[in-house]
């Protein structure tokens, strides 16, 4: 029996292991972390992330070819295939900081794997890492390996937070690099015999270690530099009386371009889009390719200005000030069907908001009031090391509530702002929330997810992103 040790049960381990052993039963799957709470959440009924339609698939295989355990160094001894998906957060300090991939966790899983093996094995990056890191890799095994052959492999994730499932059941490829050696390609076809169970053949792309790298940091800016190219957009309809959903519509109906992401909105999030890009511009920088660099920075910058530009509207449109107002934000996860909250834009928002002494009710279906008071109290790219080593938030924070209902947390606000696309908010009783709010009642639509001509005739003035403004907004312009 083949057997796989995947290290890191976070977002992209635990549904990926899950999907291979359920797709392969024939292959033994162990998903290791030193995580005590998190791999006991892995093992009960509440799982450690949501994502829909991952409860079902681990119920089928836990226990059977499906493992998640503490003792990362037995089933990294036992394991034929060790896949490591450990985090790789934005470095903070020294050469390379706000920019480069600290790679601590990586190289030690790597020291690690070397130390506790006694069987030759194929190492796969599966976390989304800098280009040359398999070198890097790839010395430490070599140079520690007595006498063990280690070979290493590329295998980027895909996925979309909220359909990951989805898209682990139906991908549009698996990517696999990998050294263009005879051991080299064997490699390849190992791993591509364990996709190639459920996946068409013709969608397991294989190259070199180098362009397998490159090419999820290049996949993810091509999406975020969309998500910015639309929201630049939203600005310039908004001057103009234009309509963004419209211009959109337009564009994405030219085959060359295409529809998906063109939603303006109040910014992207995720724990990949920001991080690939900066890590996209120090690699640049690093190959003295400044004006490359300079290019990709702009689709950071872009949606920076589009989350303080969502602030200054909402500031200026209620007399310029929001101090001691209450703001309901609903929405606080980085998009719907997750509640992953890294890099969302409602932590900018939310911070922005603050900045001007509003008073905030927070209410999202998947987000636990602990992680939305860590997030707001934490420092820029400490969310991408694990738990035990962010900083503790405050407990008592009077400007922040966290409640468990909208119409709760839109009870006596003089604003409401709309950061996550729910689909509960579509169909929320806007009438209720009007007649509880005080007056003028305001709704800021972040995801342009209301029909903003029926919340008017209710009584709201409402901004949404991209759209025409109404004359109470065009009065107070908004000042970025």
């Amino acid at each position: 029996m083949v057997k796989i040790c995947c290290i890191g049960a976070g977002y992209v381990g635990g549904p990926t292991m899950a999907v291979i052993a359920l797709k392969c039963p024939s292959i033994e799957v162990a998903v290791v972390d030193i995580s005590k709470s998190r791999i006991a959440a892995w093992n009960s009924d509440q799982l450690p992330i949501y994502e829909p339609g991952l409860d079902d698939v681990v119920k089928q295989c836990r226990g059977k070819n499906l493992f998640f355990s503490t003792d990362v160094e037995k089933h990294v001894y036992e394991a034929d295939i060790v896949f490591v998906s450990v985090n790789t957060p934005t470095k903070t300090q020294g050469l390379g900081a706000g920019k480069a991939a600290d790679l601590t966790y990586w190289e030690s899983a790597a020291r690690m794997i070397a130390d506790v093996s006694k069987s030759d094995k194929i190492v796969v990056e599966k976390s989304t890492v800098p280009v040359k890191t398999a070198e890097a890799i790839e010395k430490i095994l070599t140079h520690n390996s007595k006498g063990i052959k280690f070979q290493i492999l590329s295998n980027p994730e895909f996925l979309a937070e909220g359909t990951a499932i989805k898209d682990l059941f139906n991908p549009d490829r698996v990517l696999i690099g990998g050294r263009e050696t005879p051991e080299g390609e064997k490699a390849i076809q190992a791993l591509k015999d364990v996709y190639a169970q459920w996946v068409p053949e013709e969608r397991i792309l294989t190259t070199n270690l180098w362009s397998a790298e490159l090419s999820k940091l290049a996949a993810n800016a091509f999406l975020a530099q969309r998500i910015s190219s639309v929201n630049a957009m939203s600005a310039l309809c908004e001057a103009t009386g234009a309509n963004v959903s419209q211009v959109s519509f337009a564009v994405g109906t030219d085959t060359r371009i295409g529809p998906k992401f063109l939603n303006a909105s109040v910014g992207f999030g995720g724990s990949c889009f920001q991080k690939d890009i900066l890590n996209l511009v120090y690699i640049c920088e690093c190959n003295g390719l400044p004006e490359v660099a300079e290019y990709w920075k702009q689709v950071i910058k872009i949606n920076d200005y589009q989350k303080s530009r969502f602030v200054n509207r909402v500031v200026s449109s209620m007399f310029n000030t929001v101090a001691s107002k209450k703001i309901a934000i609903l929405g606080f996860a980085f998009k719907k069907d997750t509640g992953d909250t890294r890099e969302t834009p409602a932590i900018d928002v939310c911070k922005g908001l603050l900045g001007d002494k509003a008073l905030l009710s927070i209410y999202d279906p998947q987000v636990t009031e602990d992680q939305i008071q860590r997030d707001l109290w934490m420092n820029k790219f400490d969310w991408d090391h694990p738990i035990h080593l962010q900083p503790a938030s405050p407990t008592t924070e009077k400007k922040v509530s966290v409640v468990w209902d909208a119409y709760e947390a839109a009870k006596d606000a003089d604003g409401v702002c709309i950061l996550t696309e729910w689909d509960e908010f579509k169909d929320l009783d806007y009438q209720r929330i009007y007649d509880n709010m005080r007056k003028p009642a305001f709704v800021f639509d972040g995801r342009n997810v209301v029909n903003a001509d029926k919340l008017r005739e209710i009584g709201f003035i409402v901004y949404s992103i991209g759209k025409p403004l109404d004359a109470w907004l065009k009065d107070m312009p908004a000042i970025a």
